[in-house]
């Protein structure tokens, strides 16, 4: 089974239950060849494929991201088994919401994390272009790729 989104094609059914299933992504940004990486709590919209957090924008990830939004990153199961190879790799453009998105993301994040609310930070969107997912356990030992 895939699952069908208004904005991309379909992605594959296993891909969304391992991204639904993870807490953190890890996401990489590079201004002026200076490279940087901030690991965030993170909720997945599946119609438009954000990956949707929360983040003080004074941080340096979002200050990079602001300026070059092209950005990168990797989802590692919450629960790490150390003899299978489980993972997704990503890359796409980080976006601020804007007020025809910002309340859709926000539900979005606060359903996966209601504690989220006492926190301080700004609520940011990752567009999601690139996926490659791969699950090496026995029974799948493979690569799902999915494209915008």
């Amino acid at each position: 089974m895939s699952y069908t989104a208004a904005d991309g094609p379909a992605i594959d059914e296993r891909i969304v239950k391992f991204i639904d299933a993870a807490s953190v992504l890890n996401f990489a940004t590079s201004v002026k060849d200076a490279p940087y990486c901030a690991s965030v709590y993170f909720a997945y919209e599946p119609t438009h494929h954000w990956f949707i957090f929360k983040s003080d924008p004074d941080t340096k990830h979002i200050e990079q991201a602001l300026q070059n939004t092209a950005v990168a990153g990797t989802i590692l199961p919450d629960k790490i088994d150390k003899l299978v190879v489980k993972g997704i790799q990503f890359t796409g453009t980080f976006m601020q919401p804007d007020s025809g998105t910002l309340d859709l993301a926000k539900s979005v994040y606060l359903k996966k994390y209601p504690i989220a609310t006492i926190f301080r930070g700004d609520i940011w969107i990752v567009e999601v272009h690139k996926i490659k997912y791969t699950d090496n356990t026995p029974i799948v030992g493979k690569k799902i790729l999915w494209e915008r």
